[in-house]
C-alpha cells in the first residue's frame, strides 16, 4: 500500500477507536479500509489520494440515499446510524466549499468557456469536475450549472 495520507490517517483512526471501543466508528472505517483494498485488487493498482476522496465520496452519496429511504419508511434508527457514518467518513474530505463559492466558480468558468445553452454543458462540466471534485457535491455543481445555463 502506498503511503498516501488519507490511507494512512484511516489507518491511525481506526487503531483510536478500537481503544476507546467506538463500535460505529470502527466498522465505518473499516468499511472505508475494505472498499480502498477491493479498489486496488481490482485496478491491480496502488490507491492515490484522488482515488481515496472518490472512493469516500461515493460512500457518502450511498448513505445520504440509504438515509433518505429510511426516514421515508420510517425506521429512524438506521437513519441516525447512517447520519453518523456520514459525518465520519466526512472527516477525510477536504473541506467543503459553501454554495456562494461553488456558484462563483461555476459562473467563472461559464464566462470563461463562453458557453450559452445546455447542449455545452459537458464542456463546462469537465472543467468544473477537476476544480470541484472533492470540494463540493458534483450533483448539485450539475444542477447550479444547468439553472445557470437556461
Amino acid at each position: 500500500m502506498e503511503s498516501n495520507s488519507i490511507f494512512i490517517q484511516l489507518e491511525e483512526d481506526i487503531k483510536t477507536s478500537m481503544k476507546s471501543r467506538d463500535k460505529i466508528k470502527t466498522s465505518t472505517l473499516r468499511m472505508a479500509k475494505s472498499e480502498f483494498k477491493l479498489f486496488e485488487i481490482n485496478q491491480k493498482k496502488i490507491l492515490s489520494d484522488t482515488e481515496a476522496l472518490n472512493i469516500l465520496q461515493r460512500m457518502i452519496k450511498q448513505r445520504k440515499e440509504s438515509m433518505s429511504q429510511f426516514d421515508d419508511a420510517g425506521r429512524k434508527k438506521l437513519a441516525q446510524r447512517e447520519s453518523s457514518e456520514i459525518k465520519i467518513l466526512q472527516k477525510y474530505l477536504p473541506k467543503q466549499l459553501d454554495e456562494q463559492e461553488v456558484k462563483q466558480i461555476i459562473s467563472n468558468e461559464i464566462a470563461i468557456s463562453k458557453v450559452k445553452s445546455k447542449k455545452d454543458m459537458g464542456k463546462v462540466m469537465l472543467v468544473l469536475k477537476d476544480k470541484l471534485q472533492g470540494k463540493a457535491d458534483m450533483a448539485i455543481v450539475s444542477q447550479i450549472v444547468k439553472n445557470s445555463l437556461n
